[in-house]
């Protein structure tokens, strides 16, 4: 599936064209499961519809899973029929994941265990590493996580239904910390509280910040927020002394109002997550340490795990978008096997 110009997803065409080669430092993978995010749509959509692409041809999506079966120079024969999860496919670059085979560079195809399903692999990618980053800007915490890395420290995270809200509940949980989950229904508190949350707490209640006190009397280490503009007021009353606000989302439009004195008194901190542009060596942290995670078997997906998975097939990729931009909760997976 590709798009020339920019739009509404029935700019997305399906074509065949010969299967690419790898060049130096170069894997290709045939794709099993393409994972959809919502920067993809919005990549798609663009700053207004009928504009031209950075590439001639764009092959949307970010993240998948699949196996290697060809490899460019200086690369190891031995990933050959490795089973693999693969982040940033498109970022910068033509070929996204949506198609049979995608040519990308080899640290950007993650080795996975054999028991790891390609639901799973095309899962992580994006959210996961958003996550990650997240949970590693707190002033005096760790940069990389690991079991114990977050042992003492309480966890809030705004929107815990959420594809990023999830794979940060796991990712906390597996690093020991305390984790609380602002939702707004009991479905959506029954998905963060199967993803592993300790706690949740319906955002849209007037006691909200009072009962999130309760559960947490020192303060909030580190609040992982979704809408920074609405839940200002809430992140102010819950921040413990010398705790962050991650923020990976929100509208692009909207503004917060902060209030100076209360802050700095806390010594709090505002700090704005794009997982495409934090620093080189805060991805690789996150790879490894989401592998290590996988590989401990601490990484699922599914509604038992509080990811629903929401499968379609190649040729409805626009539907896919579709889903993912009209707010489908849980995880969109295109299936190519």
């Amino acid at each position: 599936m590709a798009y020339t110009r920019s739009g509404d997803s029935d700019v997305l065409s399906l074509l065949e064209r010969p299967d690419p080669e790898p060049g130096p430092g170069e894997v290709r993978v045939r794709v099993i499961r393409s994972g959809v995010n919502p920067t993809d749509w919005k990549s798609r959509r663009g700053s207004a519809p009928g504009q031209p692409v950075q590439f001639d041809l764009q092959v949307p999506n970010q993240d998948g899973a699949g196996v290697i079966d060809a490899i460019g120079p200086d690369v190891s024969a031995t990933r050959i029929g490795e089973r693999v999860w693969i982040w940033e496919a498109a970022y910068q670059r033509a070929d996204g994941t949506a198609q049979d085979y995608v040519v990308l560079p080899s640290s950007h195809a993650v080795a996975m265990p054999s028991d790891v399903s390609f639901d799973v692999g095309a899962s992580l990618g994006i959210p996961f590493l958003t996550a990650h980053r997240c949970l590693t800007v707190l002033d005096n915490g760790p940069g990389r996580l690991r079991r114990e890395a977050l042992n003492g420290r309480t966890v809030l995270v705004a929107g815990g239904a959420g594809a990023v809200g999830n794979a940060t509940i796991q990712l906390a949980r597996w690093a020991d910390a305390r984790v609380l989950a602002t939702v707004s229904s009991r479905e959506k508190a029954d998905l963060a509280l199967a993803a592993g949350a300790d706690d949740v707490v319906n955002y849209r209640d007037a006691d909200a910040a009072k009962t999130i006190r309760a559960l947490a009397p020192g303060g909030v280490d580190i609040i992982v927020e979704v809408a920074p503009t609405a839940n200002a007021d809430l992140d102010i009353a819950v921040l413990a002394r010398d705790g962050v606000v991650a923020v990976y989302a929100g509208n692009p439009e909207s503004a917060m109002t902060l209030q100076t004195r209360q802050l700095m008194t806390l010594n709090a901190r505002w700090q704005f997550v794009l997982v495409y542009t934090v620093p080189r060596a805060a991805k690789q942290a996150g790879v490894s340490a989401v592998s290590e995670a996988l590989a401990a078997g601490e990484i699922r997906a599914g509604a038992p795990h509080g990811l629903p998975l929401h499968h379609f097939p190649l040729a409805e990729t626009a539907a896919a978008h579709d889903a993912v931009e009209g707010g489908a909760i849980g995880k969109v997976l295109i299936d190519l096997d």
